[in-house]
C-alpha cells in the first residue's frame, strides 16, 4: 500500500513519462552500471560511495599503488644510479606498506634486491 507521499511521487513520474521528459536522458537504452557492494556492510555503503566518488584510497592502498607505479618506472630505466635510487625508494614504500597493513606477516610484500643484480651486471 502506497503512502500519500508515494502516490504523489508516482503520479508525477507517470505524468513526466507521458510528457516525454525522460526521452532524451543521457545513457538511455544502455544498461545501468550497478556496483557490486554486497561485501560492504549495509550501514557503511553510503560512506564507501562518498569516499570512492572523492577518489579517496586508504593509506595502505595508496602506498600499494605507489609501489606498482615505482615498479613500472624501474622497468623503463636504463641508468644504473637512477635505478638504484628508485630501488631504495621502492624498498622504503614496501616497508611502509608492510607496517601499515593489518594481518599476518606471511602476506607482507618482500623487499626488492635488484641492486645486487645491477651491481653484478655493471
Amino acid at each position: 500500500m502506497l503512502t500519500g507521499f508515494e502516490k504523489i511521487v508516482e503520479e508525477r513520474i507517470r505524468r513526466a513519462q507521458q510528457e516525454g521528459r525522460f526521452a532524451d536522458l543521457r545513457g538511455r537504452g544502455r544498461p545501468l552500471r550497478l556496483e557490486d557492494d554486497q561485501h560492504i556492510p549495509e550501514d557503511l555503503r553510503l560512506c564507501h560511495k562518498i569516499l570512492k566518488n572523492a577518489n579517496y584510497l586508504p593509506p595502505a592502498l595508496e602506498i600499494k599503488k605507489q609501489i606498482r607505479q615505482t615498479e613500472d618506472l624501474m622497468g623503463t630505466m636504463t641508468d644504473t644510479a637512477e635505478k638504484y635510487r628508485t630501488l631504495k625508494k621502492l624498498n622504503y614504500l614496501i616497508m611502509k606498506y608492510n607496517t601499515l597493513k593489518a594481518g599476518a606477516s606471511v602476506f607482507d610484500i618482500p623487499q626488492r634486491y635488484d641492486h645486487q643484480l645491477v651491481r653484478r651486471m655493471s
